[in-house]
């Protein structure tokens, strides 16, 4: 039973996942980053979703035994060229703030993940059927108009504010190399979007092999496969690095910080993280044929969450009024994309079921001429 206002509910508090897991590693001293982004790696790319897939999918370790190994090869490649990305993330971050930061590398992600997987399907003509299908392209547009508006409203900041005030709200700001590395990791974790999407046979496979995943969890054994890939990276990128700069010792102290706090915020960012996939996974059935929104919801909901965050870290003090009227559009713009695809959902649903009302008055037995 399609539901799409609980999806795109679902959606949204993806992305809010998606705006602040990062605010538990503002908690963590003493420890290099590379120390603390294992950890968030091992809880969040690893025994997070594979201990979900293991309790809502029962069937896991069949459904993977059974698939087409090219589709479980490629949702995990997917899954891997967003760990190279995901590296990236944090320094974006770093550079940008959370809420500039978010907004482009965001926007790159879910313009490059809503669109592509549907070219490489061959369903990309969908967007542009009549009724649900062009109500949700102009969710898509507006969307990255609202995208569009917010990194606008960083590059005014970036002229408006001095050094000295764009480093008080984020220490190492600087806008060309945080540019850099967000078109890089934008780019390259947009294609998480690719593999989660890529798994049809699977998820196939877990509603049909005995016992059966219940719908709404159908998406765990995909997204366990996919979050592998990424884990891979990440976890030999942070060791390497620890063996680099002799940070292993982190691990057993912290030097005059809490030990044990440290490993609870870095886990506790990597619960975070995954729900927003999580979230993505369990709302796609609510969406029924207009799944292929939630992306763009997830994205446009994580920059909407992201600025309100900037905006409450002190992120975007001292600009001009340029600059808020394009902040404020682009927020307004994000929040109207999510009302949007949730309407062309409903408007596909009820194009759905047309048919079958027809059919159903025309009588047992009856011819209907279109």
């Amino acid at each position: 039973m399609t539901n799409p206002a609980l999806g795109i509910i679902i959606f949204t508090l993806g992305g809010l996942a998606g705006a602040v897991f990062y605010l538990p590693f503002k908690k963590i001293s003493k420890w290099s980053w590379e120390s603390y982004w294992l950890i968030y790696a091992v809880v969040g790319l690893l025994i997070v979703p594979w201990g979900l897939a293991l309790a809502a999918s029962p069937n896991v370790f069949s459904v993977l035994g059974a698939a087409p190994k090219g589709e479980i090869g490629y949702c995990f490649l997917c899954g891997a060229a967003w760990g190279f990305g995901g590296l990236t993330w944090g320094l974006m971050i770093r550079y940008l703030g959370v809420g500039l930061g978010l907004a482009i590398g965001a926007g790159l992600v879910s313009a490059c993940g809503t669109v592509v997987p549907m070219i490489i399907k061959g369903t990309v003509g969908r967007l542009f059927s009549p009724g649900g299908g062009l109500v949700s392209l102009a969710a898509v547009l507006i969307s990255l108009a609202g995208i569009v508006s917010v990194g606008l409203a960083g590059m005014s900041k970036e002229r408006e504010l001095s050094d000295e005030h764009k480093k008080s709200a984020v220490a190492e700001f600087n806008f060309k190399k945080g540019l850099r590395v967000a078109i890089f990791s934008g780019v390259m974790s947009s294609a998480l979007g690719f593999g989660l999407q890529g798994g049809a046979t699977i998820e196939s496979l877990a509603l049909s092999t005995a016992p059966a995943t219940p719908v709404i969890w159908k998406g765990m054994p995909v997204l366990a496969v996919a979050l592998l890939g990424g884990f891979a990276v990440n976890f030999l990128w942070c060791l390497l690095l620890n063996l680099k700069n002799k940070s292993a010792g982190d691990y057993v102290r912290a030097r005059g910080a809490s030990l044990s706090g440290n490993y609870i915020f870095a886990a506790f960012a990597g619960v975070i993280w995954c729900s927003q996939f999580i979230c993505f996974k369990t709302g796609q059935p609510a969406m029924g044929k207009t799944d292929y929104v939630g992306w763009a919801v997830l994205m446009a909901s994580q920059i909407l969450f992201g600025s309100l965050l900037g905006i409450a870290l002190g992120e975007w003090k001292r600009t001009g009024r340029r600059t808020r009227a394009l902040l404020a559009a682009g927020i307004i713009l994000l929040v109207a994309s999510s009302v949007v695809a949730g309407y062309s959902s409903r408007l596909a649903q009820r194009e759905a079921g047309a048919p079958s009302a027809r059919a159903t008055a025309c009588g047992p037995g009856a011819v209907q001429v279109e």
